[in-house]
């Protein structure tokens, strides 16, 4: 006996919706042809799936005990629909932005063999879990600190070095480097930290430790604005780097150490995902991670669990 796949679908769909009526709505097929599959499926197993009665449909016994296995069923024919689909198209990344370290760790991916991507640049404007668990995207660099929805998994990707920039005219702009304290006290504009992203999370955590005070006012008009804004304030600082912004001849780049800020980067999939290339993404970026070193960087608190120091830098520090 071979069971019809169509048949088991529609059974779950009678018994989700609790009606003929609204299953067939469903899966787009006349209440009498929805009838017509269930008692073929009945016929086939040699039992009766469903009471029928005015209230609607509901399980019998043998119905209860056949709805797991009919789940399982849909479930792996709708894996493997997805996974053969998914060879034939690109990797789908979400590297949250542009100018971020994680659209060049994509870049050296892509360079490095001849895997087809597609990159995405969300901003935080979909929840990450959601399109990692219904596949409309296959990977997602971001930062994430909690516990993981369940099926999510993820690697530590990088730590980027967090420079500041500042107009010619600040008193900081002649040196190369600057150590974190003297950064207390200054104003940090940064329009574009959304209030619940994980990046403004992020600088509220640099600004309780280390005394910069975080400004997010005002509206995001690009990035050039804000480097026009920058170079008009012989005050302000922004963190950013050269490669993020189109830095005007007036605004100079600074490297912060003692200790140098750096921003958490995971790569995160979901564990149902059988794209064939996303197993070579997660190994590129495993191959290439450098961990966490407590000597010279900065990690909010939240973060330093995900992004483990190497042992023998550990080691040092006690």
């Amino acid at each position: 006996m071979e069971l019809d796949l169509g048949a088991v679908r529609t059974f779950l769909a009678v018994v989700d919706d609790g009606h003929f009526t609204e299953a067939a709505a469903r899966v787009g097929m006349s209440q009498q042809a929805v009838s017509k599959r269930i008692a073929r499926l009945e016929s086939d197993l040699g039992v009766s799936l469903l009471v029928r009665s005015r209230a609607g449909a509901r399980p019998t016994g043998d119905g209860e005990a056949f709805l797991p296995h009919a789940r399982a069923l849909i479930s792996l024919a709708d894996q493997a629909v997805a996974m053969l689909r998914a060879r034939g198209r690109p990797l789908r990344i979400d590297v949250l932005g542009r100018g971020a370290a994680s659209m060049d760790l994509v870049r050296a991916f892509y360079e490095a063999g001849d895997v087809d991507v597609d990159i995405v640049v969300s901003r935080g404007a979909v929840p990450r879990t959601s399109v990692l668990a219904d596949g409309s995207i296959d990977a997602a660099f971001g930062r994430t600190t909690g516990t993981l929805t369940p099926g999510i998994e993820r690697v530590p990707a990088c730590l980027e070095p967090i420079s500041i920039l500042v107009d010619r005219r600040h008193r900081l702009a002649r040196r190369r480097r600057v150590p974190m304290r003297e950064l207390s006290g200054l104003t940090a504009w940064m329009p574009g930290n959304a209030r619940d992203s994980e990046w403004a999370d992020y600088y509220r955590f640099l600004s309780a430790e280390f005394g910069v005070h975080i400004d997010s006012s005002g509206p995001v008009f690009g990035r050039d604005h804000i480097m026009e804004r920058i170079a008009a304030s012989p005050d302000l600082i922004t963190f950013g780097n050269k490669r993020q912004y189109s830095v005007a001849p007036e605004v100079v780049e600074i490297l912060v150490t003692d200790p140098t800020p750096v921003y958490p980067w995971s790569l995160m999939w979901h564990e149902a995902n059988r794209h064939p290339s996303l197993p070579l993404l997660v190994a590129h970026v495993k191959d290439h991670y450098r961990p966490f070193d407590p000597r010279s960087q900065w990690l909010p608190a939240p973060d330093r669990h995900l992004f483990p120091a190497d042992p023998g830098q550990a080691r040092q520090v006690l």
